[in-house]
């Protein structure tokens, strides 16, 4: 017997099945290819976002919701990267381009509301949609997944191919991560000014100076356990958006 895909993914379904749907809202999953210390895949940022989107989707479509996921934009901002073998760099410049396409699509074919999805810490929306919305009638709103993580899942900290990526890959993708003992440590090299080190100043890392192995996090306590309890927890509270933003009127979204 035949079967579609899921029609709440875009990738998955068809247009016998758009053409009759009436979506609510668009999730567009934005993520990077860069390496993920020695024991992830190159990916990582796009399973991630492939998953928890569809994940919470799902979740919505069940209660009534009708969002469609759309494929995931696989290139993140990798400035600081630009050294490391095969990490690609997509410039901000580039994503806005991308991003008022897909938005005058979205727009010109009815569905009047957006959720971006981040799966990459050097990507940052947020200057995109201020440009975006004084020409755009479509409500656009951005989300970074791992910033609603409940962090007492896991015991140790950093930002990336940590215990949170390792937990979340073993669960989502075994078969795609080595070994534990054939991980770096994930040390990271701080900066010596003082301000730049304690985080009230930014500045762009450059990675191969701020890392050993490409790493920032130790992953040796990661377990897929782990990665389960965070995949249902994040896709469970970004579903509980997308049955708000669905319903929400958006002429009328302030408290009086």
């Amino acid at each position: 017997m035949r079967m579609s895909g899921r029609p709440y993914v875009l990738a998955e379904t068809n247009w016998k099945n758009v053409k009759k749907t009436d979506f609510q809202l668009a999730i567009l999953p934005w993520g990077a290819t860069e390496a993920h210390n020695y024991h992830l895949p190159y990916s990582t940022d796009v399973i991630q976002c492939d998953e928890i989107t569809a994940e919470a989707a799902r979740l919505a479509w069940e209660k009534g919701t009708k969002s469609i996921v759309l494929p995931t934009i696989p290139f993140g901002v990798n400035t600081g990267q630009l050294d490391i073998k095969l990490d690609i760099n997509m410039n901000p410049s580039t994503q806005l381009a991308v991003l008022e396409d897909i938005v005058l699509a979205l727009e010109r074919q009815g569905i009047d509301r957006l959720l971006i999805v981040n799966g990459h810490g050097g990507n940052d929306f947020r200057q995109m949609v201020r440009e975006l919305l004084p020409k755009y009638g479509l409500f656009i709103c951005c989300l970074d997944w791992f910033s609603i993580v409940d962090q007492n899942i896991f015991e140790h900290g950093g930002d990336h191919a940590n215990e949170l990526e390792t937990s979340l890959m073993q669960y989502l993708r075994p078969e795609w991560v080595l070994p534990l003992n054939e991980a770096g440590d994930g040390r990271e090299h701080l900066f010596k000014i003082p301000g730049l080190r304690e985080g009230w100043v930014w500045a762009q890392r450059h990675w191969l100076s701020a890392t050993d192995d490409t790493g920032i996090g130790d992953p040796t306590l990661a377990t897929p356990e782990k990665g389960e309890r965070c995949m249902r927890q994040v896709a469970t509270k970004i579903s509980e958006f997308l049955i708000d933003l669905a319903e929400a009127d958006l002429s009328d979204l302030y408290e009086q």
